[in-house]
């Protein structure tokens, strides 16, 4: 495949015309009508498992005491389509459309990897530290949340780790300067940017990469951008323990049982990656681990549910709503 055309792939790709497509379409609806619909959608709480969406609600949003916001937190009714973070704007208006225009948000768009001074609507945040003022929300999931059928069987894959990223941080120079001639490695860099030339490699598409048994999951700004396809593969995620979560609760990950952990300094990669090659059965339990941690974000009407109910639970701890009967039900009982 010549190279541009791997770079315009969308095989195992999230079909981005589709997506932008109904995001411009929700703009032609008046915000009443979703208003109007917002308790029935938080009804249907009742038809799933409460403890679970509990458990996910406060792991997303843990703002706990009861604040007010400052005068420069805009209202919605000011939260419009620009020309910068358009998918941001699309995945924070499907669910806002349905809370009244008055309310107030602070929204953090980008790579956020700091804590904000008062609570606001993030795609990212630390995992370790206070993080409550960062509520998360799916942000830019048409790139982020791909998930995917692989077919292939792991046992006849190559027995080598394949890795192709943008490097613009330290820690991913770091790791293509250790390995890049190694055996047990296909990676490389492939942003253009006249830096490194040694490491430059040819774009790889998900279905080549799929051929190997390791797949690189490097955080880059932020999160691995790889990491959610790459768990929904029948290839294991190599990667240091996660610094970043998003939507997808990397923080909740557990180590060498939904991926193969390694080393921050890189160092014991070759000694991973010879002990699963050794013990397949053992690859292969990570691998249906992964799997089984993937499929819960798959049932859209709950992932739509627990969104609004962060929603909800943000404008209540904010001082801007009364506490509605379905949030009792999923806030902490000291709340």
């Amino acid at each position: 495949m010549i190279p541009i055309f791997k770079k315009l792939s969308v095989k195992h790709k999230n079909n981005k015309l589709l997506y932008y497509s109904i995001s411009f379409v929700r703009q032609l609806f008046p915000n009443k009508f979703f208003r109007s619909r917002l308790e029935r959608k938080m009804s249907t709480l009742k038809n799933f498992d409460i403890d679970y969406i509990r458990k996910r609600i406060n792991y997303y949003n843990k703002l706990e005491e009861n604040i007010v916001l400052s005068d420069d937190v805009q209202s919605l009714v000011n939260f419009k389509l620009k020309k910068k973070n358009k998918t941001y704007f699309f995945d924070c208006y499907e669910y806002t459309r349905y809370f009244h225009p008055s309310l107030s948000v602070e929204f953090k768009f980008g790579d956020v990897t700091y804590v904000p001074l008062e609570p606001s609507i993030v795609k990212s945040r630390p995992i370790n530290g206070n993080n409550t003022n960062s509520v998360i929300l799916n942000l830019d999931k048409v790139r982020h949340f791909t998930f995917i059928n692989d077919k292939k069987d792991f046992k006849k894959k190559k027995n080598m780790l394949v890795g192709r990223n943008d490097v613009g941080q330290a820690h991913r120079l770091k790791f293509l300067e250790m390995y890049i001639n190694h055996p047990l490695c296909n990676i490389g860099k492939i942003n253009k940017d006249g830096k490194h030339q040694n490491l430059l490699k040819e774009r790889l598409t998900i279905e080549e990469q799929l051929d190997y048994k390791f797949i690189l999951c490097l955080e880059g700004n932020d999160v691995a951008s790889n990491l959610k396809w790459v768990m929904s593969s029948q290839s294991l995620a190599v990667m240091p323990a996660p610094k970043y979560e998003t939507w997808f609760m990397e923080g909740t990950l557990i180590p060498n049982y939904h991926y193969v952990q390694i080393k921050d300094d890189y160092s014991d990669l070759e000694e991973r990656m010879e002990y699963y090659m050794n013990l397949p059965d053992e690859a292969l339990e990570i691998i249906k681990n992964a799997q089984q941690y993937i499929e819960q974000f798959k049932i859209k009407k709950r992932e739509d549910l627990i969104s609004l109910l962060v929603l909800e639970k943000y404008f209540y701890k904010t001082s801007q709503k009364k506490i509605s009967e379905n949030l009792k039900l999923i806030l902490p009982h000291n709340n």
